[in-house]
């Protein structure tokens, strides 16, 4: 593709950047630090390190909540510090930019996705909106542009995207409020419950990578918090019997949302499904068996892919170099 083109993927937990013939220049959480509720006090990984640490004086918060931007003006702070930050090695002025977004939310809530690029300071020459789902499908290096109907599931971090893709669109598709961060809300609240015991966000993200799975184990790990019973900070062992029972619940609220969409699929669409099978991506199909779960729940044939959290921003990066994919954007 002639001239300078960026894929921006600004998903709830991470943010990603593209850039055309030089692959993924940027990949940070969504995290900003803001001091005295005016100045930013730091932005992406180096704030994620102070979540659930930092004074009073300083809030901490992901801007992207359930697919759409919660906190505008902090998501032009954010993004805008990282313009800056590449722009002097990267020359992003005046370039082509590449939106990911989610189908399943208002026209209102894309365009503030599209503001937020118009209102920074680089100039950009056109701005092009593609859907979550054809991103992720080219990610996995799927074919969308034929007749062939795909399911491809998306567990991110604060929503579950269910599509069927089919000719470049979206035939069907379901956004719900299930993901990765209820994941660790619901394993919080069982330790809280059940044993006494409070434990914080980061904890219970490395409890559910370390231990959570679609199906019960005998894992152990051993976790530090706060003794609800002394107030004291202390230590307990919890299993992965724990960890599914906590977990059971949302893995077959995305079960059953897939059979929805499955059962308003055109049949035609139904058997090349049936064929393929459900294709899974979002960081948080990293969850030990969840394939193997879905596969036992629909009978159908499961395809992980290898690196869930990229598949997104390497489909922006498929349309941005390849001119023949253009007709994909909006």
């Amino acid at each position: 593709m002639a001239g300078k083109a960026i894929g921006i993927d600004f998903g709830t937990s991470s943010i990603k950047f593209y850039k055309n013939g030089e692959g993924v220049i940027l990949h940070e959480k969504n995290v900003i630090a803001v001091y005295n509720k005016i100045h930013t006090f730091a932005v992406g990984n180096e704030a994620f390190e102070m979540y659930e640490k930092a004074p009073a004086n300083i809030v901490v918060s992901y801007p992207v909540k359930n697919g759409v931007i919660a906190d505008i003006g902090n998501m032009q702070a954010m993004i805008d510090y990282f313009f800056q930050e590449l722009d002097g090695k990267k020359k992003l002025k005046g370039a082509d930019y590449y939106i990911a977004v989610p189908t399943d939310i208002t026209e209102v809530e894309k365009r503030a996705y599209f503001d937020l690029i118009s209102n920074t300071d680089l100039k950009p020459k056109k701005i092009f909106v593609v859907e979550k789902p054809i991103a992720d499908a080219l990610g996995m290096n799927l074919d969308v542009t034929k007749s062939t109907g795909t399911l491809v599931v998306d567990i991110g971090a604060n929503t579950t995207e269910i599509s069927v893709l089919s000719l470049g669109g979206i035939v069907l598709s379901r956004l719900i409020a299930v993901g990765g961060n209820k994941f660790d809300e619901a394993i919080i609240n069982k330790i809280r419950k059940d044993r006494n015991f409070i434990i914080g966000e980061k904890t219970a993200e490395q409890i559910k990578m370390s231990i959570g799975s679609a199906y019960a184990n005998e894992e152990t790990m051993e976790i530090f918090g706060r003794n609800l019973v002394t107030g004291l900070p202390s230590e307990i062992t919890i299993n992965g019997e724990e960890i599914h029972d906590a977990l059971n619940e949302h893995f077959q609220s995305i079960v059953d949302s897939i059979k929805i969409i499955l059962e308003r699929t055109p049949p035609e669409i139904s058997a090349d499904i049936y064929r393929s099978g459900v294709y899974i991506t979002g960081g948080s199909s990293r969850i030990k068996n969840i394939g193997q779960y879905i596969y036992d729940q629909l009978g159908l044939k499961v395809n992980v892919c290898e690196e869930p959290e990229s598949t997104v921003i390497m489909g922006l990066g498929a349309i941005i170099e390849d001119p023949k994919l253009a007709k994909l954007t909006l």
